[in-house]
């Protein structure tokens, strides 16, 4: 399709028959195909791994270029052997960061063939798990809360979608995409129909028609307008200030000692031998090599450990840190949550939560997360008594919470299970499950609620609430919610990270934990009280 068409404007039906698709999608064939002829679905970016570019890249150090000029000067004047002692220092410094580099941008090339963003799309019309470099025009993908665009293109389904767009337009809102066709002057912001490749979805689910790829995307045009420059690091920034002083000095020095060999009416000749060979003297020949030897140790060092350093200078930089911002599931935990209890509103086991919160996990096709993943293998062969999805309003990060609705079998009645953050729970409920019966939900309760989120959360337990709705109406209606109770999970740290934060802070280093649980969670081990012990085996 030419670049230049408004296809934001097009219905999508002459879209797709333009693309030669199907609401359906393509066929592995038909995707192979186009893949074949357009390329991978891949913004081009200019290299900066090659041999040749790491080998030149040595060679910028102000260091290295004052003694290769030194060498020159002592080779014209006839200092052979001054000349090739400097070249020999300067070729060992300049092999020994090659070698380091070019071993490390060798080894994260190949950690990137291996690790790529997937997304859902529609081959041979069933749903499969893509990778983004595969998607070519014509593709029909599935979108959720927190996927990744993967191409530009309009939608053909959408509900509740909003997409985060601040890498195109700056715009840190969200913003809501619908189906239908937009103005055909309309600028990027305005195309309502239209998603891009970069951005990200906010909250809802959609699905959309790939219509453009690679650099043929907007943000692709973007990426071939920009090039970032690295940033100057401290250690760097340091070597060049060093090496424009000691430029400064051995020019200053050479022109004197030059002027007052000239006055004393020595030769010429002999006067400008002398002062290039005091120019020499003073460049320290053997700083270069003594930096890249020592970064280079310290890059191996780190590789013994599983860190690859792919630039040298970046070693200094590390070492002068004084604040650690560290994830914690995964890194300091040990990244497998288990389930460590269900419990009521009166914080006693529950089988009803636990019931409630394994049909919520069961029957939603929203955003899939590894919470919901556990809840699933803790249920295993637990039967769903006959219940049937009726409706679901999917997990999004601004309401933190997802809605299943249920048929309840031969009563006519519909029950809603709602599973979420616990600060988003409380406000859609008005009562409280106490045993067979309900309770009004006051600021009491609330507080005590959000007391025993914050006891648990600072034991390192990851925290959800429970709520659930009965009406007459099939649809997921938030609000006027009984609470439940919660679900507890727990992510044990790993053996030995006490011993690591301990070596931190001896070295003087703050650690910040950065965790998308909530602000009272603390990565401590935790053990299960022997009445959930009790009831969970």
């Amino acid at each position: 399709m030419n670049t230049e068409d408004p296809y934001w404007s097009r219905p999508a039906d002459e879209l797709i028959a333009r693309l030669g698709s199907r609401r359906t999608g393509l066929t592995q064939d038909e995707a192979a195909a186009r893949l074949a002829r357009d390329g991978a679905n891949v913004v081009r970016e200019e290299s900066s791994t090659s041999a040749a570019r790491i080998l030149l890249r040595q060679f910028r150090s102000p260091l290295v270029l004052i003694l290769l000029v030194a060498a020159l000067i002592a080779w014209l004047l006839g200092a052979w052997t001054d000349a090739l002692l400097v070249a020999v220092i300067v070729l060992a410094s300049t092999a020994i960061g090659f070698t380091q580099e070019h071993h490390a941008s060798r080894a994260i090339e190949a950690l990137r063939r291996r690790l790529s963003i997937t997304c859902r799309v529609l081959r041979d019309g069933q749903a499969q798990e893509q990778r983004t470099s595969g998607i070519v025009a014509g593709d029909v993908v599935e979108l959720a809360a927190g996927s990744l665009v993967p191409a530009d293109g309009v939608l053909l389904a959408a509900r509740d979608c909003f997409v985060i767009q601040a890498v195109l337009t700056g715009e840190s809102v969200a913003v809501e995409k619908l189906t239908g066709p937009s103005r055909t002057e309309a600028p990027l912001a305005e195309r309502s129909n239209t998603v891009f490749m970069g951005t990200s979805v906010r909250s809802g689910t959609a699905t959309m028609l790939v219509v453009r790829t690679g650099a043929a995307t907007a943000f692709g045009h973007i990426a071939a307008r920009l090039k970032l420059e690295r940033p100057e690091t401290d250690f760097e920034r340091g070597i060049r200030r060093f090496s424009a002083l000691l430029t400064e000095f051995v020019l200053v020095l050479t022109v004197v000692v030059m002027a007052i060999n000239l006055l004393l009416d020595r030769p010429a000749l002999e006067s400008l031998m002398f002062a290039v060979a005091l120019a020499v003297g003073i460049t320290p020949e053997l700083l270069p090599a003594i930096v890249s030897y020592t970064l280079s140790r310290g890059a191996r060092d780190l590789a013994t450990q599983g860190v690859l350093v792919r630039r040298l200078a970046s070693i200094e930089n590390l070492g002068s840190m004084t604040v650690l911002c560290a994830d914690k599931t995964g890194t300091l935990t040990v990244g497998a949550a288990k389930l460590a209890a269900a419990v009521d509103a009166q914080d006693q086991p529950s089988s009803r939560v636990l019931e409630l919160a394994l049909l919520n996990a069961r029957l939603q096709t929203g955003l899939p997360n590894p919470l919901d993943e556990v809840l699933i293998a803790s249920g295993a062969g637990r039967a769903e008594g006959g219940w049937s999805k009726v409706d679901e309003h999917p997990y999004d990060f601004l309401r933190r919470r997802m809605s299943v609705t249920v048929a309840q079998p031969g009563s006519g009645l519909f029950l809603t299970i709602t599973k979420g953050a616990l600060g988003s729970m409380l406000p859609i409920c008005s009562g409280l499950r106490a045993g067979d019966g309900t309770l009004p939900l006051g600021e009491t309760e609330r507080h005590e609620l959000l007391g025993r989120l914050e006891r648990h959360a600072a034991a390192g337990l990851r925290v959800l609430g429970v709520a659930t709705r009965t009406s007459n109406e099939p649809v997921a209606v938030e609000k006027e919610m009984v609470f439940e109770g919660l679900l507890l999970f727990d992510d044990p740290t790993k053996p030995g990270i006490e011993a690591t934060l301990e070596d931190l802070r001896e070295l003087g280093v703050r650690l910040k934990i950065i965790t998308g649980d909530n602000r009272y969670t603390r990565p401590l081990t935790w053990r299960r009280p022997s009445a959930w012990r009790r009831h969970s085996s």
